[in-house]
């Protein structure tokens, strides 16, 4: 798995990392099951704090994209088949309204919005 960390980034550290991990899984370079790294081993290998990475696994935990299991470490949950619950859709819309507030502002129009989701979405896909 290869993690890239923008240290001088605005977005905090712990972020970068659960957002990468999230484009991860994703893309199915990590499916339902499989095991993260542990805490340590994860910290050791990126050359960042315990604390750091383990405020990315609860983040996610909080998503509810991964579950940590005392002991056994953290795994990916499986996508759910029935579409997604409507507590994970409401989180998700909040987050993305003043993005797209924010690219209508700067003048981006439904269209330019539209082709830059479509954009993304091809990539991560190809990932």
């Amino acid at each position: 798995m290869f993690i890239q960390i923008e240290p001088t980034s605005e977005i905090p550290i712990y972020a970068q990392l659960a957002s990468q991990l999230i484009e991860a899984i994703a893309c199915g370079k990590l499916v339902g099951g499989d095991a993260l790294p542990s805490v340590r081993s994860l910290a050791a290998d990126l050359g960042m704090n315990m604390h750091t990475v383990n405020k990315a696994y609860h983040e996610l935990e909080r998503k509810e994209i991964i579950r940590i299991v005392p002991k056994s470490g953290a795994i990916v949950n499986t996508l759910s088949q029935n579409g997604i619950r409507t507590v994970h859709l409401e989180r998700i819309s909040a987050e993305i309204k003043p993005i797209i507030a924010e690219a209508i502002v700067l003048g981006m129009g439904a269209e330019d919005i539209n082709k830059l989701v479509s954009s993304i979405l091809v990539t991560i896909k190809e990932e």
